[in-house]
C-alpha cells in the first residue's frame, strides 16, 4: 500500500452498531500485526473514544498486554460562519489523517447524523461500511420503498451522497469505493420481515452499487464488553474476567463471518501472514492525503 488504507464506518442514523463494528475491526487488524489509526468524528458523543479509553484503563488494571490503535478525535466546528466552519473541519480532519499517515490502516467512525464533518469523512473512504439494523426503519436510510410492492421508489439522500462520491472518485483515479452494508440484529429465526428486507437490499445493491454482509445479532455481551473496552476477539486473553459462554462463541463466529466478508480474517491464536484488503478495494492516497475533486461540492450542497 502506498499510504494508509482508510475504512469509514458511516451512516446517518444512530444506534446501528457503528462503534462496535469499528472496534472489532480495529482489534482484528491490530491482532494481525498492522499499525492502526482510529479517528472519532463523533467526538461530542465520543463512543469510540470512550471505548478505547475503557480498553486502556482495563488493560492497566488487569496487567493485560492488549493492542491499542493511535487515536485522534475531531470535533465539529463551533464557528458561526458556515464557510469558515467547513474550512476548519476540513483542516482538522486533514491534520488528524496526517498525524496517522505512518499507519497501515485508518478506521474512521462517523456521527449518526447528517453533518458536514460526516460527509468530509466519507470523501476519504477506500472501504465504506454502513451498519443497519435489520428493519425497514433502518432501510429507509438507504432507500424509499413502496409499502405495497416493496419496490425501491428512489435511493435516499444518504445513498445519493455515497453514489456521487463513488462517481467522483472513479472519475478522479478510477478507484471506486468498496461499499459494504452490514445487517445487524438479524433475528435467529427467519421471518417474513427478514426475507423482505433481504429482497429489497438485493435489488438496491445492484442499483446503487454496494455489497451486503451479515453483521451482529442482538446480544447483551456487546454492552458489557464496552465497559471494559474489550471485544469478543479479546476473550481468550488470560486475565480477562469475562467467562466465555456458548452465546459468546456464537457471537465470535458472527464477528469472524463479518470480517471475512469485509476482506479480513480473524485468527484464533497467533497472527498469521497479514491479509491484504480485497482486490476491488483500492489503496489509499499517499501521505499528504487530499479529498478527491467534487468533495467540496458534496459538502457545500449538504448532500
Amino acid at each position: 500500500m502506498s499510504g494508509p488504507y482508510i475504512i469509514v464506518i458511516g451512516n446517518q442514523k444512530g444506534g446501528t452498531g457503528k462503534s462496535t463494528t469499528a472496534m472489532h475491526l480495529i482489534v482484528s487488524l491490530l491482532r494481525h500485526g498492522h499499525a492502526v489509526g482510529a479517528i472519532d468524528l463523533d467526538a461530542r458523543q465520543g463512543t469510540l473514544s470512550r471505548y478505547l479509553e475503557n480498553r486502556r484503563d482495563y488493560a492497566q488494571r488487569r496487567q493485560l498486554a492488549l493492542e491499542h490503535p493511535e487515536l485522534r478525535a475531531v470535533h465539529a466546528s463551533e464557528l458561526e460562519s458556515r464557510t469558515d466552519a467547513i474550512d476548519e473541519e476540513r483542516r482538522d480532519l486533514a491534520a488528524a489523517l496526517h498525524d496517522l499517515s505512518a499507519c497501515e490502516y485508518i478506521v474512521i467512525d462517523t456521527p449518526g447524523a447528517d453533518s458536514t464533518l460526516s460527509r468530509l469523512g466519507h470523501t476519504y473512504a477506500d472501504t465504506l461500511i454502513t451498519p443497519m439494523n435489520d428493519s425497514f426503519v433502518d432501510l429507509d436510510l438507504l432507500a424509499v420503498v413502496d409499502p405495497d410492492t416493496l419496490q425501491v421508489v428512489r435511493p435516499s439522500r444518504y445513498s445519493e451522497m455515497v453514489w456521487q462520491q463513488k462517481q467522483a472518485r472513479a472519475v478522479h483515479n478510477g478507484r471506486p469505493i468498496d461499499w459494504i452494508v452490514i445487517r445487524n440484529r438479524i433475528a435467529s429465526l427467519a421471518s417474513r420481515n427478514q426475507r423482505n428486507v433481504g429482497q429489497v437490499l438485493k435489488a438496491l445493491a445492484g442499483r446503487i452499487g454496494f455489497r451486503s454482509a451479515p453483521g451482529f445479532g442482538e446480544r447483551v455481551i456487546f454492552r458489557e464488553l464496552f465497559l471494559k473496552g474489550l471485544t469478543l476477539l479479546d476473550l481468550r486473553e488470560n486475565g480477562a474476567d469475562v467467562p466465555l459462554t456458548l452465546s459468546h462463541v456464537a457471537a465470535r463466529q458472527e464477528v469472524r463471518t463479518l470480517l471475512a466478508a469485509i476482506g479480513f480474517t480473524e485468527v484464533p491464536d497467533e497472527p498469521e501472514t497479514r491479509q491484504p484488503p480485497p482486490d476491488e478495494a483500492p489503496a489509499a492516497p499517499a501521505p499528504g492525503l487530499t479529498a478527491p475533486p467534487g468533495a467540496e461540492l458534496l459538502v457545500a450542497a449538504g448532500r
